[in-house]
């Protein structure tokens, strides 16, 4: 693997957080994924995007794409398709560099070919201050 871009680039951000919200990704009314155990993905210079577990993914609507990509920060990226569609609507970083280890293990979704939508967490925690009065 080649190296990280942290080495010429260590102040470049990509944060990583893990969420409870309910996360579903759904392609008209197939739900090809859901959870409530994703990660929130902030890259400088990038959207957010949500990484859901592949035990979450429902692969039988999914075939691997031929193509693959790196970037410095993440690794190399592979991607999927729709089983009946044939442009990539989501990617994973299988190996990727230590700086974002909390990849590994998941998919993330392209939010303009396919519907992501992010609900409350379980248990919903509210505010002291939220309370009605």
């Amino acid at each position: 693997m080649k190296p990280s871009g942290y080495v010429d680039w260590p102040d470049y951000r990509v944060d990583v957080q893990r969420v409870r919200n309910l996360i579903r990704v759904t392609a008209g009314d197939r739900v090809l994924a859901e959870t409530s155990a994703g990660l929130l993905v902030a890259e400088q210079d990038h959207g957010i995007a949500f990484y859901l577990p592949r035990a979450d993914v429902r692969f039988d609507l999914l075939v691997p794409n031929e193509t693959t990509s790196r970037c410095p920060f993440k690794g190399t990226a592979r991607y999927w398709r729709a089983s009946d569609g044939a442009e990539p609507i989501a990617w994973e970083y299988a190996e990727p560099y230590p700086e974002v280890a909390l990849l590994r293990g998941h998919i993330a979704f392209y939010q303009d070919r396919v519907r992501v939508e992010v609900g409350v967490a379980t248990p919903a925690v509210s505010a002291p201050y939220a309370k009605s009065r």
